[in-house]
């Protein structure tokens, strides 16, 4: 049984403990913090350290691949965080959708800021913002989207931004990157199964036929279309993760040896499918 499974998900490798620590001694460098978030799972992707390490720094939130979240769900949430006094806007960065709403925020939430440099005799005073986010939200690609030029690392595994990085974007405004961190332990099991679906846990630690199963049965409870339309089956409503997973590996035709179904491969199909969007725009969880 994987550390999944038990709902204990342990991910703190020493970059990310090294990461904490250069996001607390860089934060006085900087003006602001961007935090980009997964708009399927806004809250579960969210560091809850982050709060307490920011304090009353500006605060800009961005919900990432909006094009594979639900909509109305979406605008929930950014309602929801606006709300609570937090800048919200939703955003695609390998597109590019929404970040031209990004600087106009940006000088709203930073309007104190502004202020005083110009009190100072500081007009224009370039802004610094840090770009936080747990693994595998979208940092390099909104980077690479708001610099222009394929700077930062991209990849669709978690992880890769390693080291601190200045990227100036024009409009008074230059970025500090960070490697994506993740909190110490996930309690909440469905915290860590959200996060491993969407793939910002790395699926090497994980038991990917038993993930598979999961995110099912959470579709089939949520949006038992999604699954039926795309894996042309019928009759699921209630069985369990890996019955259904055995049907889409019948319909897909993903026999080994045998005859017997290849779990294996039917699994990373259905949670790449899903990562891709091609279940439809779905969002695991609302305000």
């Amino acid at each position: 049984m994987s550390d999944i499974q038990k709902g204990t998900v342990q991910w703190f490798p020493g970059h990310m403990a090294k990461t904490r620590r250069l996001i607390k001694e860089s934060l006085s460098l900087v003006d602001g913090v961007v935090e980009l978030a997964d708009a399927r799972v806004p809250q579960s992707s969210r560091n809850p350290e982050l709060a307490d390490m920011i304090k009353n720094k500006p605060h800009i939130l961005l919900l990432n691949k909006c094009d594979v979240a639900d909509e109305k769900a979406t605008q929930m949430w950014l309602d929801y965080y606006n709300n609570s006094g937090i800048f919200a806007i939703a955003v695609d960065c390998r597109s590019g959708k929404g970040l031209n709403k990004f600087i106009p925020v940006c000088r709203k939430s930073l309007a104190d800021v502004i202020e005083k440099n110009n009190e100072r005799g500081m007009n224009g005073k370039t802004l610094r913002l840090m770009i936080v986010g747990i693994p595998n939200t979208g940092k390099s690609s909104f980077i690479n989207r708001m610099y222009g030029k394929n700077k930062a690392v991209v990849a669709d595994k978690a992880g890769v931004t390693r080291h601190n990085q200045w990227f100036p974007v024009g409009n008074g405004f230059e970025l500090l990157d960070t490697p994506g961190v993740l909190w110490p332990k996930f309690e909440d099991r469905e915290v860590g199964d959200k996060l491993a679906f969407t793939g910002a846990v790395k699926d090497e630690v994980t038991d990917k036929e038993a993930l598979a199963c999961r995110l099912l049965e959470v579709l089939c409870k949520t949006r038992p279309e999604a699954i039926s339309e795309r894996y042309k089956i019928t009759d699921y409503e209630n069985l369990e993760g890996w019955q259904i997973l055995e049907m889409i590996g019948k319909k897909r035709g993903f026999l080994i040896k045998g005859g017997e179904i290849d779990y294996e491969r039917a699994a990373v199909i259905v949670t790449d499918e899903f990562r891709g969007g091609k279940l439809g725009r779905i969002t695991l969880e609302l305000p």
